[in-house]
């Protein structure tokens, strides 16, 4: 059984026995799952190399401790229940006993197509159960998965099966989002003109679109699982065995696979859930996230099942068929613990009430949001209206490198405070740091947001591009992880995340590299170079503002090169990767060495151009001025 926090001096004896004696602490942690060998040491790392293992030389299955962990007492309960884009389609519910029967099924069906230890496998699918049965049928079998967010445009699915040189990929002939249906087995075609490695294509059947199937490398998904035995061996697995790929964006324009592995995610994934949720037996738990992105791989796949916890997934989106969707849900199955974004509650703050007031909502224990900080009114109208000012709102920070929630109130013992994550977990070592690296140990304080000891959710590399791994999280500051969030820090302790400070965009909870998005946009024949940054946005958190520098324009004008530089990124990378904002200028504020100075670029993207501080370095002053009487017409255009 996990442990559980359930008192305020309980939170602060666990938070000093983990700083105290770290090793100790997850030790006693990890004994509670089922391990085939112990391990031979709990902790070694250097955050110079960098190199972190925890449990080293244990030997165990993930999916054992989901399954045959918990078939005896929870095989009948409900494990994943799903409930689909059109509320007039039947929903579904596996429980833990049939859930455990489609893995191994699945996993006897990559056996087949040759999948094995070590190999990776490719999921591009829609938000239906088949998705979860097929990442845990991967670790099953120690197969490697890398789940691509099915908003993905052809080119970037491309890059990270390329990247991954990925075996096998798993897709659906399409998706249902709302009202749009994805041609997702399309989207797979045409990114597999540019990919060698892939040797089979495994074809879900949902929307029952007509698609092309090609003879010898395609086969649809029932046809495939037909007559497998729903018995299958788990793979004994190394606890620093590789169980994931997960792209996300950097500063540069290539996407980074931070990698994770078994042991130390499974042992921190599983107790961040239970604590930051207390959950508690027979809850109902329903996170809105897309599985495509690390929220839905920890907190709707492995926390959850890892707790024996009742999983609720979600296909569509909150306003259709209505602005009510979320809150219809809700009061269907009687959700306790609810998990969302920011930028989700937004949304529907701004559509009123209407939605809300015939809602019960009375099942609702917790909140949570995740993806970015929540301002205080959409802070305000989630505790009051949603959780009718009896729910605590548990606002978490962590990111996809770091596995699992890092920083957040615990429902019903850390007092919560509006805009604020407030306390970090027990085993999570904040520090706070200026530009030259020096700490910051007082409280009322604003710097850099690092961490100075591991933590066994810790990513471990990126994969193929260890060297990368290093220059990104290790290298600004001697000797800690740097998070590339700023952070303050008031006079209770409490922690407020302040945004990114590299060059990384916060798009609806979606992290995205300003460097991948100009990339896509500098393709644009009619582009010359181009810059783009994040600005405040109501609903969004960010958005994205480009400053694009064209060569002539074409009959289409200004609106048509917009028009068509959009479409160009939604190509290249997908459509929430569109700029909201783009502003043709006559060039870029530059230093005399030619560096594009960004500073001024979001202070002009935010409205804040009579500040822009030293810009003596510029090589033309008057490029500047130009873009801000430019930005002030794109505003209100």
């Amino acid at each position: 059984m996990v442990p559980k926090i359930h008192s305020l001096g309980g939170y602060i004896h666990e938070y000093q026995k983990s700083l105290t004696n770290p090793e100790s602490f997850w030790a006693e942690i990890a004994e509670g799952f089922h391990w085939t060998k112990r391990w031979n040491n709990v902790l070694e790392w250097d955050f110079e190399g960098p190199s972190v293992q925890w449990f080293s030389g244990g030997k165990l299955n993930i999916t054992e401790n989901i399954f045959e962990r918990n078939l005896y007492t929870l095989g009948n309960q409900p494990a994943i229940i799903w409930e689909p884009n059109n509320p007039e389609e039947p929903n579904r519910t596996l429980t833990y006993t049939e859930l455990y029967h489609e893995v191994n099924k699945f996993a006897n069906t990559l056996k087949r197509l040759k999948v094995g230890k070590g190999d990776r496998v490719a999921i591009y699918m829609p938000m239906v159960p088949e998705l979860t049965v097929a990442m845990l049928a991967c670790a099953r079998i120690g197969a490697i998965h890398s789940v691509v967010f099915a908003g993905f445009s052809a080119a970037s699915l491309a890059d990270r099966i390329n990247d991954a040189e990925a075996k096998v990929v798993l897709t659906a002939d399409g998706g249902f989002r709302g009202e749009k249906i994805t041609p997702l087995k399309n989207i797979v075609d045409e990114a597999l003109e540019s990919c060698t490695c892939v040797e089979t294509v495994v074809v879900y059947q949902r929307t029952k679109a007509k698609i092309n199937m090609l003879e010898g490398r395609d086969i649809w998904w029932h046809d495939a699982v037909a007559g497998q035995s729903t018995e299958c061996p788990a793979e004994e697995t190394d606890s620093e065995d590789v169980l994931f790929i997960l792209y996300t964006s950097g500063s540069t324009g290539k996407p980074k696979g931070i990698v994770h592995t078994i042991g130390g995610y499974m042992v921190y994934t599983a107790y961040t859930f239970r604590n930051v949720f207390q959950y508690n037996a027979g809850d109902v738990y329903f996170c809105t996230a897309d599985i495509g992105w690390i929220t839905g791989h920890s907190y709707i796949v492995y926390g959850p099942l890892l707790n024996g916890a009742q999983t609720l997934m979600f296909e569509g989106v909150p306003t259709w068929p209505n602005p009510g969707r979320f809150w219809d849900v809700v009061d269907k199955y009687q959700v306790n613990q609810f998990y969302t974004a920011p930028t989700a509650i937004r949304s529907l703050l701004s559509l009123g009430m209407e939605h809300i007031i015939d809602k019960k909502l009375s099942s609702l224990k917790v909140l949570g949001t995740v993806g970015e900080p929540i301002n205080e009114e959409a802070w305000h109208w989630y505790h009051d209206h949603i959780g009718r000012n009896r729910c605590p709102i548990v606002d978490t920070w962590w990111q996809t490198e770091t596995g699992g929630v890092m920083i957040s109130p615990i429902p019903g013992i850390i007092p919560t405070k509006p805009s604020f994550a407030t306390l970090p977990l027990p085993g999570i070592q904040p520090i706070i740091v200026d530009a030259e690296g020096k700490e910051l140990s007082d409280h009322s304080v604003k710097g850099n947001l690092c961490i100075r000891f591991p933590w066994p959710g810790i990513a471990r590399t990126i994969w193929g591009d260890h060297a990368r791994f290093r220059e990104t999280y290790f290298s600004t500051f001697k000797n800690l992880y740097f998070t590339g969030d700023g952070v303050q820090r008031d006079e209770d302790g409490y922690y407020r995340i302040l945004g990114r400070v590299d060059d990384v965009i916060n798009v609806s909870g979606h992290r995205l590299g300003t460097a991948e998005i100009e990339n896509a946009i500098n393709a644009h024949p009619l582009v010359n170079e181009s810059a783009v940054v994040g600005y405040p946005h109501p609903i969004k958190g960010q958005g994205i503002y480009a400053f694009v520098v064209c060569g002539e324009l074409s009959t289409g004008g200004e609106e048509g090169i917009r028009k068509s530089i959009k479409m160009a990124v939604s190509n290249l990378i997908g459509p929430f990767a569109r700029p909201d904002l783009i502003q043709l200028v006559p060039g870029l504020p530059k230093t005399r060495s030619g560096k594009i100075m960004r500073r001024i670029l979001r202070k002009i993207a935010e409205g804040d151009a009579s500040n822009l501080g030293d810009i003596t370095t510029l090589l033309d002053e008057e490029v500047v001025v130009k873009i801000i009487d430019g930005a002030l017409v794109e505003v209100k255009r």
